[in-house]
């Protein structure tokens, strides 16, 4: 068998909250791998909805990578929330036209934390809040919740407002190890095939698997 197909947007036959998330996707500037899904009880559709303040003008994308888990009501808020906080007020009166437009800000004045990347196999807890431009590393767990303000490291356990480092996952030498592995590239039928070494604890069952 080569697993569940990622091109299905409702893999769960009669659970129609859960949904591939790739499929649902509309936007050029969000970009999502396979497997990753999105639990909504008003349906996955809903994601775009909760990617806040994403305008193509501002040219920052949204990058989840594959087999990612993420809850209910997870918000993304992007570079397009950001005001000027260089002078004396951060009201953006530029907008409203009518001569206050002569205080648009000039290129660079705002600011922009670039692109916002969530790795591999990352589980994001109910209602967390993601910010502009954070990396956040494989393997990682985010508490529901959490505001995530920083960047978040590889198989860390992240919670809080802000949120930090609850805990790490695993001892560095073996988190080194199962990104170097990263099994999440491996072929469908790979992974079908060696379900137990990639979600069980044994590492040198999954460094074998990786010969096979």
């Amino acid at each position: 068998m080569k697993g569940p197909n990622p091109n299905n947007p409702s893999p769960l036959e009669g659970f129609p909250q859960v949904g591939y998330l790739k499929n649902f996707i509309t936007r050029d500037n969000i970009i999502v791998g396979d497997y990753t899904y999105y639990d909504d009880p008003q349906g996955p559709e809903n994601f775009e909805k909760n990617v806040l303040y994403h305008f193509d003008f501002i040219g920052d994308k949204l990058k989840i990578g594959k087999f990612c888990a993420i809850a209910t009501g997870v918000k993304f808020i992007m570079n397009g929330a950001n005001h000027q906080m260089s002078g004396f007020s951060t009201y953006p009166f530029y907008i409203f036209g009518n001569g206050w437009e002569k205080a648009t800000p000039q290129a660079g004045e705002l600011p922009y934390k670039g692109d916002t990347e969530v790795g591999h196999d990352v589980w994001i807890g109910y209602k967390a809040t993601i910010m502009a431009g954070i990396k956040v590393g494989n393997g990682a767990i985010i508490a529901s919740k959490s505001v995530v303000t920083q960047d978040v490291p590889p198989y860390s356990i992240v919670g809080g407002n802000p949120a930090k480092v609850i805990r790490m996952r695993f001892e560095q030498p073996v988190i080194d190890t199962l990104l170097n592995i990263a099994w999440w590239d491996w072929p469908a039928e790979k992974i079908t095939s060696h379900l137990e070494a990639i979600t069980g604890g044994d590492l040198k069952k999954l460094q074998e698997a990786c010969h096979d």
